[in-house]
């Protein structure tokens, strides 16, 4: 089996809601996102001879993805009072609703899912919301 894997990285607040600790305030995290993608083969012929895919097209589709998330305020839908975000929006800062609780676990789900929809098998991706902590997801 053959395993490529691409980083990209990006840097978003977020927060919480009903958890008992620090994280129920709103903080910030550098993210590491990590892709891998298998194949029992490598292409036989053509540009790509001898590879299972281009990197490049897979930081690409990584980036697109992540890029949304950079420098935003990553919220579950429904746990902020629609005042408040009415406010941070006329502000002028970067919301992303989500439907899920925006923890690593949930974010490497979330992330798995998009990449899935590029032309990839993707066995699994990680998501570091600290350099020493990571949560994993595979198939």
């Amino acid at each position: 089996m053959f395993i490529l894997k691409a980083e990209g990285e990006f840097d978003s607040a977020h927060f919480l809601s009903g958890y008992n600790g620090k994280c129920s305030n709103i903080h910030g995290h550098r993210w590491k996102v990590i892709v891998e993608v298998q194949s029992e083969t490598l292409q036989e012929e053509g540009p790509l001879q001898g590879m299972v895919v281009d990197f490049g097209d897979i930081k690409k589709d990584l980036n697109k993805i992540i890029d949304e998330y950079d420098h935003s305020f990553i919220i579950q839908k429904g746990t902020m009072r629609a005042q408040t975000l009415k406010c941070l929006k006329e502000d002028g800062f970067s919301l992303l609703e989500v439907d899920f609780r925006p923890t690593a676990e949930c974010l490497a789900y979330h992330f798995y899912q998009l990449m899935n929809e590029n032309p990839y098998d993707v066995k699994r991706v990680t998501v570091y919301e600290t350099p020493s902590n990571c949560a994993v997801y595979e198939r």
